[in-house]
């Protein structure tokens, strides 16, 4: 049974483009070696598969019956990705080929990068395949709305097992580069099939990775090499402008860089972004301005239920000193009337949520003005989806 397990593993990879007829053997062996095999025969098989879920999980019962592993889910995405790292070319390689496909198209590169995150099984399509997607139709347009059902529970003995694993600072967290190939524990997942791209945004080292649980079509992860918090401001957006620049088929957006209304991890400065258009990309302007000083640039109100003012030009200068400007009015702006306080005790409240993208040939901005401020009556945010409307969203 595990002899035709590998085999078709190594057809798979074939298929798949992770390895060549001359890596096969080589391959082959790794495998063997990794379950404690004596033993194999090559077969020929003769099978299409869209991943390697329904190999991989017969190799897991087989470790479990074998003892090599618990049957818990940590236990098995440990295995299984140290299984296709067997599989996946070296970093060096994939970088490589990335840069010869983008001179000819940066989509063609992004679509070899994509279909090697899915076919090394670093994003579990299975799992992925299993959230609830629909659109809803509302006044804004055509809102998508997900249940995420692709992240794993953990049972009470993993968890149990986990507090017993002593904690490490390396990687510091599951954003840094030293991810690459790292071979995961009971607190971390394993990332042996993890490749980042090197990007150069500017004068700082960044790096382009899939999401491995996408929530959108090539959900992307831009992060910086170096483990430094999160920030809005005129860097960010010359970064983001960059981006779309490298891989204009791309939006790019940031998080904003205060808890509540920002991303689940501040610690480590990055932005997100993919091949999709969301609702609001597609949300017209209900009204324009005229900014001194910025007369080529385009500046309209976006018709949304939040604060989304869009801004537009051919000159990327020009919208970054515009979108500069707008933060800074934004991060010293209060009105109480409306409990818009941009500061209380020291403590800022107001950001902004940046999106960029080329549309046209034009570089435009969506800036989503945030406000991070919480009262008895809103404990998870003032200016936050309340409990009635978001109530089955929970992160653990």
């Amino acid at each position: 049974m595990i002899n035709h397990e590998i085999n078709r593993l190594i057809n798979f990879g074939l298929q798949q483009g992770l390895i060549s007829e001359e890596d096969k053997i080589y391959t082959s062996n790794m495998l063997i070696g990794l379950l404690k095999l004596n033993e194999f025969e090559i077969e020929e098989i003769n099978e299409t598969l869209d991943t390697a879920t329904p190999i991989l999980e017969n190799i897991l019962d087989y470790a479990v019956a074998e003892n090599m592993i618990e049957n818990t889910v940590t236990e098995r995405d440990l295995l299984d990705t140290n299984i296709m790292n067997c599989l996946m070319p070296r970093p060096s390689e994939v970088i490589s080929k990335f840069n010869n496909l983008y001179t000819k198209s940066p989509k063609d590169a992004t679509d070899y990068f994509y279909k090697l995150s899915i076919a090394s099984n670093y994003i579990r399509k299975d799992r992925i395949d299993k959230n609830i997607i629909w659109k809803a139709s509302t006044e804004y347009g055509d809102l998508d709305i997900t249940i995420n059902l692709s992240k794993p529970e953990k049972d009470p003995k993993e968890i149990a097992k986990a507090k017993l694993f002593k904690s490490t600072s390396y990687p510091k967290c599951l954003l840094c580069k030293e991810n690459e190939g790292f071979y995961g524990n009971m607190n971390h997942p394993a990332r042996q099939t993890h490749r980042i791209i090197p990007l150069n945004l500017g004068h700082e080292e960044y790096f382009l990775q899939y999401s491995p649980y996408t929530y959108y079509n090539e959900h992307c992860i831009i992060f910086n090499g170096e483990h430094i918090p999160m920030k809005i401001d005129r860097k960010a957006f010359t970064n983001l402008l960059n981006f779309v620049d490298i891989l204009p088929h791309y939006f790019a957006g940031s998080n904003a860089d205060l808890p509540i209304v920002g991303g689940s991890i501040l610690s480590h400065d990055h932005y997100q972004g993919g091949r999709y258009t969301f609702a609001m990309e597609l949300a017209p302007t209900e009204k324009e301005y005229k900014i001194p000083g910025y007369e080529d640039i385009t500046v309209g109100r976006v018709k949304w239920p939040m604060s989304v003012i869009r801004i537009s030009g051919n000159s990327k200068d020009k919208l970054i000193n515009l979108a500069e400007h707008i933060l800074s009015s934004w991060r010293k702006y209060s009105d109480a009337s409306v409990h818009i306080l941009h500061e209380t005790n020291g403590e800022p409240h107001n950001t902004i949520t940046p999106i960029a993208r080329k549309r046209d040939g034009r570089y435009e901005f969506d800036l989503v003005l945030r406000n991070n401020r919480t009262s008895n009556e809103y404990p998870l945010g003032i200016f936050h989806p309340h409990n009635e409307v978001h109530h089955i969203k929970k992160k653990t």
